[in-house]
């Protein structure tokens, strides 16, 4: 080390009296660099305050020795864990993969990691409140439905929570509009002729999927349509080809399958070629929604309302962002608009 690397304390010890065969602290830089422990931990602190000649030479050890900066540790310091909770059903829509995807990139983007829990069903949230709760995360991403009274917990553990396509009074939430959504495709299948609906739904306790199982009844209601036949399926394949399956053996003749996500859209198109000999949209016409990669192959082209993935994660992200940065915000609210997609599994006009 040259002199124009020291400062006011402790002179530099050379970089090989380290301790080795160990994980490397912030401790054995300080010692290596001649400095105090605070020293390095401002080095690698953003915004703090550090001479520049020192943070050059702590950066040059910290870079021979292989040390790396503890999160947690850092944590401790800044009062923040940098850790977002995101729940989620496993039992859920196909596009939740892009929807992780995204959220993981945009919060690493601010330098903050995602804690995943995953549900085996929305109904199961109170199981793993008290671990989120437990690794003082600084902030919650909830893609699950949330009662009044889990919603406290949250405000009582001064946890800013962002619920996506779900919503509750007192929380900030990001929606794709699904009733907007049903009603454009069950308005378009009305439009073409159709009268003879069937309808595969979620899981009672999805808060999605009864918004737009509820949107569907709605519009048909609406169109003089009371009570067409109804079947429940868990947003998978499987289910949505034995949706069909049901729906046909309980005697049931069909202009149009109202699917509420692509995925059980995709089972009902194969179950209805496969097994009755029905091709989409000749003698069927089978719509899902969410807009999700598989529904888009040639094999399908699924018409469908496809869910502006990117603008809502990136919607989710600040919102908690801003209030973990300032946690008096108010709650807020963001609806978006889905796109429609024609497909090619529909017969429209």
């Amino acid at each position: 080390m040259t002199g124009a690397y020291r400062t006011k304390e402790a002179a530099p010890q050379p970089v090989r009296h380290a301790v080795r065969g160990r994980r490397i602290t912030s401790y054995d830089v300080a010692r290596a660099a001649g400095v105090s422990q605070s020293a390095v931990s401002r080095c690698f602190a953003a915004g703090a305050s550090v001479a520049p000649a020192t943070r050059q030479l702590v950066l040059k050890v910290a870079h021979e020795l292989g040390y790396r900066p503890n999160a947690l540790a850092q944590g401790l310091i800044s009062g923040r864990t940098n850790l977002v909770a995101v729940l989620i059903s496993s039992l859920t829509n196909l596009y939740y993969p892009e929807v992780l995807a995204e959220l993981t990139h945009r919060l690493t983007a601010r330098n903050m990691r995602v804690l995943l829990f995953a549900l085996n069903a929305e109904s199961d949230v109170d199981a793993v409140l008290d671990q989120v709760f437990r690794h003082s995360v600084d902030g919650v991403i909830c893609a699950a439905r949330l009662s009044d009274k889990q919603v406290r917990l949250f405000n009582d553990h001064r946890v800013p929570l962002v619920l996506y396509n779900r919503a509750a009074p007192s929380a900030s939430s990001v929606s794709c509009d699904s009733a907007a959504g049903e009603h454009e495709l069950v308005g378009k299948l009305l439009a073409a002729g159709h009268r003879r609906f069937g309808l595969i739904a979620g899981p009672e306790d999805s808060s999605v999927g009864e918004d737009r199982r509820r949107a569907v009844l709605e519009c048909l209601a609406q169109a003089g349509i009371a009570d067409p036949p109804m079947v429940r399926g868990d947003f998978s394949y499987e289910s949505g080809a034995r949706g069909l399956r049901r729906l046909i053996e309980q005697g049931g003749s069909f202009d149009a399958i109202v699917c509420v996500s692509d995925l059980m859209a995709i089972g009902a198109i194969d179950a209805g070629r496969h097994e009755f000999g029905l091709r989409a949209p000749e003698d069927i016409s089978v719509v899902g929604f969410d807009g999700s990669g598989p529904a888009t192959w040639a094999s399908y082209q699924v018409t469908s309302i496809r869910q502006p993935v990117r603008r809502i994660t990136e919607a989710a992200v600040s919102m908690l962002t801003d209030r973990i940065d300032d946690p008096t915000l108010p709650a807020e609210r963001r609806l978006f608009s889905g796109e429609f997609i024609a497909g090619a599994s529909a017969r429209l006009k």
